[in-house]
């Protein structure tokens, strides 16, 4: 029994004593400390409740909604902001530009028949693939508008997309008609968001791929993509070197028409020349009319008279003998003399001619 009232003592536990009262059995801890202790604890919890719910951060590329009892206000402008704890709440959207695909798993590259493979005006099939890039535009309406604002995108995407491509020849979908088709599909998917106002808008969307479901029609569309640009190729050299021979072409014809204009100058300056001559002369002939007649004709002469060759016509008539004129006008000089042979050679032959004429 003493044993078990010094082990009490020890542990800080009242024990009866030998007159039936309750004693201290020995230094018992103060039980006021250890509340004390829980208070500031308490305090300090409560501190940075306070100062760390108090206050959220928004980043750039973010906006949030701040709830308070149930009512939503979106906040847009980045930096730290202040709520009151407990009564309201943040939750945050990010406002950069994402994207999914449709037709193929972009995380694993693989292609997904059902939702690319689509049929086309002239009744072909077609595997078409898409990337769609959106943006939250309104924090409050894509959180509180719909549950899944994604899931209905892309399902209004693909809606949009298959009747497109339906409206569509095959060639013009493998070839040369998607940028056409693209901005159809955006502008109806445009449309529709407007309607639904889920507070998500439409970026971009574009055409990843597009094939015909087999090899054989496959390897077809390449060979008439390749005569395509084939074509195309043939057309830009033909336009180059019409490009090329048109300046030059364009450049004789300046020539052609600068040496005709010179011509024509050359000429009717000429026959202005010899009008005037005229015109002076006549002038002249008018105020001595013989005098002038005489050496119109002695000019005339001296032009004439070089190229006329002299008949000398025999006493019997019968031989006729042809002289140059200048035999006439150029003697020999220096004293030669032909030779009798010389000229009864030259008389020969201007006799020869005599009788041919």
């Amino acid at each position: 029994m003493m044993n078990d009232s010094r082990r009490n003592r020890q542990n800080g536990f009242q024990t009866m004593g030998p007159d039936g009262s309750w004693q201290n059995g020995g230094a018992p801890r103060p039980r006021h400390s250890a509340g004390k202790l829980l208070g500031i604890c308490a305090l300090i919890a409560a501190a940075l409740i306070l100062v760390f719910g108090s206050t959220y951060q928004i980043r750039e590329q973010e906006q949030a909604v701040l709830i308070t009892l149930g009512q939503a206000q979106a906040v847009t402008e980045p930096g730290l902001h202040f709520k009151i704890p407990f009564i309201q709440s943040v939750r945050k959207v990010n406002t950069t530009i994402q994207g999914f695909s449709i037709g193929y798993d972009s995380d694993y590259n693989t292609s997904s028949e059902d939702e690319s493979l689509m049929i086309t005006s002239d009744y072909n099939f077609v595997n078409v693939d898409f990337f769609v890039e959106y943006r939250y535009s309104d924090p409050v309406k894509a959180l509180y508008a719909s549950r899944e604002p994604v899931t209905i995108l892309k399902n209004v995407s693909q809606s949009c997309i298959r009747s497109v491509i339906s409206s569509y020849s095959v060639d013009d979908v493998l070839t040369t008609g998607k940028n056409e088709i693209q901005a159809a599909i955006k502008s109806m998917i445009v449309a529709q968001l407007d309607q639904q106002d889920l507070g998500i808008q439409l970026v971009n969307i574009t055409i990843q791929d597009s094939e015909p479901p087999t090899v054989e029609v496959m390897e077809a569309f390449k060979a008439v993509e390749t005569a395509k640009q084939g074509k195309e190729t043939a057309l830009n050299n033909a336009n180059k070197y019409r490009n090329e021979q048109l300046p030059k072409a364009q450049a004789r014809v300046d020539g052609i028409i600068k040496d005709a204009e010179a011509q024509k100058t050359e000429r009717i300056n000429e026959a202005t020349a010899q009008v005037a001559r005229f015109n002076a002369m006549y002038e002249e002939y008018v105020k001595n009319p013989i005098v002038t007649r005489q050496r119109m004709f002695f000019e005339a002469m001296e032009q004439v008279l070089p190229d006329l060759k002299v008949i000398i016509e025999s006493p019997g008539g019968n031989m006729q003998t042809i002289y140059p004129m200048d035999s006439f006008t150029n003697p020999v000089q220096d004293g030669a003399v032909e030779s009798s042979g010389d000229r009864s050679n030259q008389a020969g032959e201007y006799d020869t001619q005599a009788e041919n004429q």
